[in-house]
């Protein structure tokens, strides 16, 4: 299991690398010459590379995953037309991607979005369609929670998800008396083929970032365990950690933001690389 972040456990998770430092497991570093990979899809790591980039940190882009259409892809289109739902629930910058994408061949019709964070309606808003709820913390449980009746509505929810997303939205929506209809409307896999100079670049970060179980699953498919442990490895939030831990890596070289989000995660990418670094 992962465990809570409490003060005594961050000492001892410290103390615990610190040996692994000194049996030569992680490389000591200088802030300047830390190295981080990204893990995103093409095209989605702008954000983070933009933000290690001020902290001067080095990155390297390597894409692990790869979205396709899902098995209810054709149906979201007229499930929007329907005005049958209170809510459209959007949960990652993919959805919001797959939904716009729907929503415009529908005809644009008038919905109701809520959002489990500010990335995921980010992309909304640069589309002219503005969420109307936002989580507090973008998880699927706190956004299911949180979630708001409307007066004089019907209590339904239109989930599009990834064929992989969990239930945790679903399961916290039901608890709030809301009856949920999802659809999954595309599919997340890892990449599975590696141009090898690219990966010999890949294979010279110190800190890895994940954004998705899938990704956690692709490193360590591609480079095997034993090297996917002698990184550190980053988290956008607990989600990506759970995996970490399932596919074997350590408690003490996985990090996580208690928010998942951008600014959380640069913060334990900088936590990460203070980890590495020499301490006096």
């Amino acid at each position: 299991m992962i465990q809570s972040r409490t003060y005594s456990e961050s000492l001892h998770k410290l103390k615990v690398f610190r040996q692994e430092q000194r049996k030569g497991r992680f490389r000591i570093v200088t802030s300047s010459s830390a190295r981080v990979l990204l893990t995103r899809e093409a095209g989605k790591n702008d954000k983070m590379s933009s933000g290690l980039s001020k902290l001067g940190l080095q990155c390297i882009e390597l894409p692990l995953i790869e979205h396709s259409d899902g098995p209810e892809r054709h149906l979201l289109p007229a499930a929007l037309q329907s005005s049958a739902y209170d809510w459209v629930a959007i949960t990652s910058p993919e959805a919001a991607t797959v939904f716009l994408e729907a929503w415009n061949e529908a005809g644009k019709p008038n919905v109701r979005i809520a959002v489990v964070g500010a990335g995921t309606g980010e992309i909304l808003n640069a589309a002219g369609v503005v969420p109307e709820f936002t989580a507090t913390k973008a998880t699927g449980t706190v956004m299911g929670a949180e979630l708001p009746k409307v007066p004089g509505g019907n209590a339904t929810v239109l989930y599009p998800s990834s064929a992989k997303a969990s239930t945790d939205l679903q399961n916290a929506l039901t608890e709030n008396g809301y009856t949920v209809t999802r659809m999954n409307t595309y599919n997340t896999s890892g990449v599975i083929n590696v141009e090898p100079e690219v990966l010999q670049q890949a294979l010279t970060a110190d800190i890895v970032t994940f954004g998705s179980p899938s990704a956690v699953k692709a490193w360590v498919q591609l480079v095997g365990l034993e090297v996917a442990r002698s990184r550190l490895s980053v988290c956008i939030g607990s989600t990506s950690a759970r995996a970490c831990d399932a596919v074997g890596l350590s408690n003490e070289s996985v990090l996580y933001p208690e928010s998942p989000g951008i600014e959380g995660w640069l913060v334990k990418v900088q936590e990460a690389v203070h980890r590495l670094q020499v301490t006096a």
